[in-house]
């Protein structure tokens, strides 16, 4: 294994494409990202096959559709072929480092082909957990705040939230929330308040694991939640940025404000830019620990030997089209178009093509990079080649979700219509099959997709993309794998048994 390359793959949860660096934002969110651009290629229109993370992770790991083993079916079949299963059989040391997200979790498979797998949701809880991606929701105005206040307060605000206000719902709602705010105990600092483990502690455990297995090659793969809701991001990353430190008190109202479920956008929009400088902060976190990674390699001499790719499962949104955070039914270019940095030793930097290049490709193309062999019978295709002569990269790229799956913990909450991105390089189709709809884009022209085209408009490309659809909902159903469609249902249906069987006094039922 002497001239195989190493990989290291750094995910970040919720990170938009127009909010990095080296894509041409304009705040400073990554200067060692832009510094290590100089040297990479930089994929302008980097495309998730799925989002949330639940339909995005199967691309990335494994290069196949999130949907193509059923709607039923969440993560990674038992047995799946994937990167880490593929390079730890080639003898690959391989570590994962995921910062408390359940959804790419042992129970959803996201463990097989790992040396060391440490998800940090023992200390989390994953019961606790298994609702990051529900978004607010429009029957409790006041359920994301009224737990703090005195139990009399809340029994009298669920009185009166059933009762008909009228036009006085809105002072009432404002109210309230100002009250909460108020009885709250004095807020915790930025750290003790933020939901999972900062990416400076996967870093330190990533940098011992490295430490720990002498020469041989390896796969490192990091997923980062610095930039996920609730928005606490470490005090140092703020002052990096240049803005004004914020109060633990400050940070905690913001939230809570961003959170609640009876404003609508124009009055949400009075706080967007704190919001979003609470975002940038995360980001730029996440930064500056990569640099502390990289560093660690060059220090040990792995650097010049390494594939290094950092990427994204998802975006975020910020009103931009008057929602917030990323749930389901929607594949809006902010959710879907995500950064894409790949460094290889040795290879020239190249201005590439604005094809879309769709993250189901990015796992063949790193082993290609590497100089492995492909994964056998996955979906995608390296696109390696491409990179190199700066062609355009196959496409067009397919996204796809199921609309309201928030918490996909339960299965029957995967169970919704389908909904469909097909994207080019101009043109972009999204179809919606419940109730039927299907809006055309022209990025062009409208790259904040506000105004989609007409019906009678570009017939022509609406025919072509929809044959493209059309093509991609046959291939899922032909192509569908049924021996790890069975393995998958197997699995989930054991693990449901496990956690409705009695449980001794004391102890966890196992698999729980």
């Amino acid at each position: 294994m002497p001239a195989a390359k190493s990989i290291v793959l750094v995910t970040v949860d919720c990170l938009r494409a127009d909010h990095v660096s080296f894509m041409g934002y304009g705040r400073p969110t990554t200067p060692f990202l832009a510094s290590l651009a100089r040297e990479s290629f930089v994929v302008p229109s980097a495309i998730v096959a799925g989002a949330p993370t639940y339909y995005s992770f199967p691309s990335i790991l494994a290069s196949r559709y999130p949907l193509a083993l059923g709607r039923d079916v969440l993560g990674l079949a038992p047995g799946e072929a994937s990167i880490p299963m593929a390079l730890k059989k080639m003898g690959y040391a391989t570590a994962a480092f995921s910062a408390g997200n359940p959804y790419i979790a042992e129970r959803f498979g996201y463990h097989q082909g790992f040396d060391v797998f440490e998800d940090f949701l023992a200390a989390s809880g994953e019961r606790d957990m298994s609702d990051i991606d529900d978004p607010p929701k429009q029957e409790d105005s006041a359920k994301n705040y009224r737990s703090s206040s005195p139990r009399w307060a809340s029994r009298m605000n669920r009185r009166l939230q059933s009762m008909r206000m009228g036009p006085a719902r809105v002072i009432y709602d404002e109210l309230y929330f100002r009250y909460c705010q108020r009885v709250m105990p004095p807020a915790r600092s930025l750290d003790e308040q933020r939901r999972f483990p900062a990416a400076d502690i996967l870093v330190d455990g990533a940098k011992a694991w490295l430490a720990s297995i002498g020469e041989s090659p390896f796969f490192l793969w990091l997923h980062l939640m610095d930039p996920h809701s609730p928005y606490y991001p470490k005090p140092e990353a703020i002052e990096l940025m240049g803005d004004s430190p914020v109060t633990p008190s400050r940070a905690r109202s913001l939230n809570s404000y961003w959170n609640r479920s009876d404003l609508g956008p124009s009055r949400l929009r009075r706080h967007r830019d704190e919001i979003v400088a609470l975002y940038d902060a995360g980001v730029r976190w996440v930064d500056t620990q990569v640099a502390r990674l990289v560093e660690a390699l060059r220090v040990s001499r792995r650097w010049d030997n390494c594939v290094f790719a950092l990427t994204a499962d998802h975006g975020e949104e910020f009103l931009d089209h008057g929602g917030r955070y990323h749930p389901p039914s929607r594949l809006a270019e902010e959710l879907i178009h995500v950064p894409l940095l790949l460094r290889v030793p040795g290879a020239e930097r190249k201005e590439l093509s604005r094809s879309p290049f769709s993250l189901l490709h990015l796992g063949p193309t790193l082993l290609d990079a590497a100089g492995v062999s492909p994964i056998a019978g996955c979906q995608g295709h390296s696109q390696w080649r491409a990179l190199q002569d700066a062609t355009d990269f196959d496409g067009p790229a397919v996204s796809e979700c199921v609309a309201g799956a928030t918490n996909p913990f339960h299965a029957e909450n995967r169970m919704g219509a389908r909904v469909l991105s097909i994207r080019e390089t101009r043109f972009k189709l999204v179809l919606h099959f419940d109730p039927p709809s299907e809006q055309l884009f022209d990025l062009e022209q409208d790259p904040g997709e506000q105004a989609p085209l007409s019906p009678t408009a570009q017939k022509a490309v609406r025919r072509r993309l929809l044959e493209c659809a059309r093509d991609h909902l046959q291939r899922s159903v032909k192509q569908r794998d049924p021996g790890a469609r069975v393995r998958a249902r197997l699995h989930e249906l054991q693990l449901e048994r496990l956690r409705s069987s009695p449980r001794p006094a004391g102890k966890l039922a196992s698999g729980s």
